[in-house]
């Protein structure tokens, strides 16, 4: 052990043959001591000289004497690890001999087994996008169709359908956020949503802006004081309000079918249930969305022809198709998985859809 000497301090005038011990290790010996001589009123007194080299070592035992050690035969990490004064501690119960109790386990050749396929595709430099495919293509027609055969019927058959349409697009974006469980905030968005379609039903298709935009604004208010109310971190607060508000938009401007032309409405819910099926074929992705949008135009300019809208039906279909597919491109976004394909993807192509029902409608 080295000393350093202090400042002012002529370390000449001290016995060289002396070690000199520092303060901390003069008091540790002096407790020590007394500790001993207390011990000595009771017990017999104790020799630390003749206590076993097993108790006070530092180092590990060996079957060798320590002038008859090979030292060729010692392993370099051996080696070090006599080296080293410090003493391990023990490793935890149960733990192999290469774990330690630091709670990391032995070193493998084969890796991390649970890696999830978002990160292995990622690893492997493949496209995060992943569509649906055709039978979530399927239903999302289904309930197109359901919309497009409700709609002229009266406001009440409409919110049927409506109403399950906005409680999937709740559910599938908080998934598609990789938020799940995320039960009050799905609720809280179809809540929104129901409000909203009472609101134009009230109120009735005439004030349907008025009565989808209010809701809407009430909403935000309402995830605010949700997100201010949680003892979660900042980041994950403020994550969680940006999917609470965007479900809750979604959802209640789905209730734009509910506000719009009766017949407007037909239009665009078929052409959006003829347009994701028609991109679900196996085409290349520039061909399948051409023929989808191709194929909502004829779809709105027949189902026009037998409504009041007429030819406008083809700029419906349209304008429906390009908002649908936009909704099915978000869907479609970093490896979802199959719940979200049959949540987010079947139902935010005709969420989407709906302002442009609406506003094309008019």
């Amino acid at each position: 052990m080295t000393n350093q000497p202090y400042e002012g301090y002529d370390p000449y005038q001290q016995p060289p043959a002396q070690p000199q011990w520092g303060y901390e290790e003069q008091q540790y010996a002096t407790q020590q001591w007394q500790g001993q001589t207390w011990e000595t009123q009771t017990h017999a007194p104790v020799q630390a000289a003749q206590q076993p080299a097993a108790e006070t070592a530092y180092l590990p035992q060996s079957a060798y004497p320590p002038a008859q050690q090979p030292p060729a035969q010692q392993q370099p990490g051996h080696v070090q690890q006599a080296q080293q004064p410090v003493q391990t501690p023990p490793p935890a119960p149960g733990a192999g001999p290469g774990e330690s109790g630091s709670g990391y386990g032995p070193a493998t050749l084969a890796g991390n087994a649970r890696v999830t396929d978002a990160q292995r595709a990622r690893l492997e430099g493949r496209s995060p996008i992943i569509e649906p495919g055709m039978q979530p293509a399927l239903l999302t027609a289904l309930l197109g169709l359901l919309l497009a055969v409700a709609a002229p019927v009266s406001p009440y058959v409409l919110a049927l359908p409506l109403v399950v349409l906005q409680a999937v697009t709740a559910a599938g974006w908080f998934r598609l956020n990789g938020m799940w469980p995320a039960r009050q905030g799905i609720a809280l968005a179809f809540l929104g949503a129901l409000a909203a379609d009472a609101a134009v039903l009230v109120a009735g298709r005439d004030q349907a802006p008025a009565a989808i935009l209010g809701p809407l604004g009430i909403w935000v208010l309402l995830s605010l004081v949700l997100q201010l109310r949680s003892h979660a971190d900042p980041d994950t607060r403020m994550y969680g309000l940006m999917a609470t508000v965007a479900a809750s938009a979604l959802a209640i401007i789905a209730t734009g079918f509910l506000g719009a032309d009766p017949h407007a409405a037909s239009v665009g819910a078929a052409a959006v249930a003829v347009a994701v099926v028609a991109r679900a074929l196996p085409l290349p992705t520039v061909a399948s969305v051409a023929v989808s949008v191709l194929a909502a135009t004829g779809a709105g300019i027949a189902v026009g022809g037998m409504t009041a809208v007429g030819t406008k039906g083809a700029l419906i279909g349209a304008g429906a198709a390009v908002c649908a597919l936009a909704g099915h491109r978000a869907a479609s976004y970093d490896y979802p998985s199959r719940f979200v394909h049959f949540t987010a993807g079947v139902a935010l192509p005709l969420a989407a859809a709906a302002p442009a029902v609406w506003i094309l409608g008019r």
